[in-house]
């Protein structure tokens, strides 16, 4: 039996970890582990002072359980990849890994009184998405769909924590041929 592994990479909220395990569930349609994984620390760059998100995918590649569907690792710290200044998350399209940072994910990285609801869905609506590359989904251009691209908190917000139809039946096929 295949496993979807959510793993909580260092300290990471503990309610945000435990929504999001619940929903891949659901989601996905597979069973789900929990995952204990090491701090992101090791892609610490301190001129950007944020993590890069590559090597943590690369190391999570390592860490993956034999039994895993897929892994999705959830952390607070603030990721980049080089061209961008910042990413929500990470994944490999149609592999094994996916990572989703949770530190611009917070109404107080912009300054703004805490809402954890607004918070819990952001985090919610990042791993739909990231978990939907591992599964071949690409980006969609109906811009309620879990699946458009967000380079903002606001684009999040403007999102369903949901597939649209295409890609749930994209999703469908891709899970089915996977498990």
């Amino acid at each position: 039996m295949k496993y979807l592994y959510v793993g909580a990479m260092g300290e990471v909220d503990r309610e945000a970890s435990m929504a999001v395990r619940e929903r891949v569930a659901v989601e996905f349609g597979a069973p789900v582990r929990p995952m204990d994984l090491p701090a992101a620390d090791f892609a610490y760059d301190a001129g950007r002072r944020q993590y890069a998100s590559i090597p943590v995918l690369e190391m999570l590649m390592g860490a993956c359980p034999e039994d895993a569907l897929k892994l999705v690792a959830v952390t607070e710290r603030d990721l980049f990849i080089p061209v961008l200044t910042f990413v929500f998350g990470q994944a490999q399209l149609g592999g094994r890994v996916a990572i989703v940072s949770l530190a611009r994910l917070r109404q107080e990285f912009y300054g703004l009184a805490p809402n954890r609801e607004i918070f819990l869905a952001r985090a919610l609506k990042e791993t739909l998405h990231e978990t939907g590359h591992t599964f071949g989904l690409v980006h969609c251009a109906e811009r309620s769909c879990a699946m458009s691209l967000a380079t903002s908190v606001r684009q999040i917000d403007s999102k369903q924590a949901a597939f649209c139809a295409p890609c749930a039946m994209r999703l469908r096929r891709y899970a089915r041929e996977q498990l």
